[in-house]
């Protein structure tokens, strides 16, 4: 099975019927299956925050949220997270793909990798970091604890996760 198919399994089996996504190259399979999936409502944002603003109202009319998107951004997201998200306690799974490490061709990202998992340990937010194919077998749980705690968490996938760049 695909990496891809089995985040949107996961996602169907814990009942996320609503996914925001901004574009990015290492999630675009994801993206993809999240588009075609029947279980799934997918609305693309411009940018994370109003992605979680867009989450946020899913959950307040009862669905259960996600949303995908890049670790560059999480500096434009935290206000969103801590006066909404955790203010109102939303649970609110972020997959995040982790841009930066070693073997980055983009200069820029790396300066944001340097300070994403210190930004969300600020932030209280539990973060896990997927390495290798295997670590995807954790993502259910995962799910199920973010629900059950009412809490955003998230999900960083790097490169080689993704098999490069």
């Amino acid at each position: 099975m695909l990496i891809e198919d089995k985040i949107v399994r996961d996602f169907v089996k814990n009942e996320i019927s609503f996914v925001t996504t901004v574009p990015c190259k290492q999630l675009a399979g994801v993206i993809e299956k999240i588009e075609d999936s029947k279980d799934i409502y997918h609305i693309p944002s411009n940018k994370e925050d109003e992605g979680m603003g867009l989450c946020a109202g899913a959950y307040l009319g009862g669905k259960r949220p996600a949303i995908i998107m890049q670790n560059t951004a999480i500096g434009v997201t935290i206000n969103t997270l801590v006066t909404l998200t955790q203010f109102y306690r939303m649970p609110l799974p972020m997959l995040i793909s982790y841009r930066g490490e070693l073997g980055e061709p983009v200069a820029c990202q790396v300066e944001m990798a340097v300070h994403t998992k210190a930004l969300l340990n600020q932030l209280n937010i539990p973060t896990y970091h997927f390495h290798k194919e295997g670590d995807v077998e954790e993502l259910d749980k995962i799910l199920q604890y973010t629900f059950m705690c009412n809490k955003p968490v998230a999900i960083l996938t790097d490169a080689t996760f993704w098999k490069g760049y």
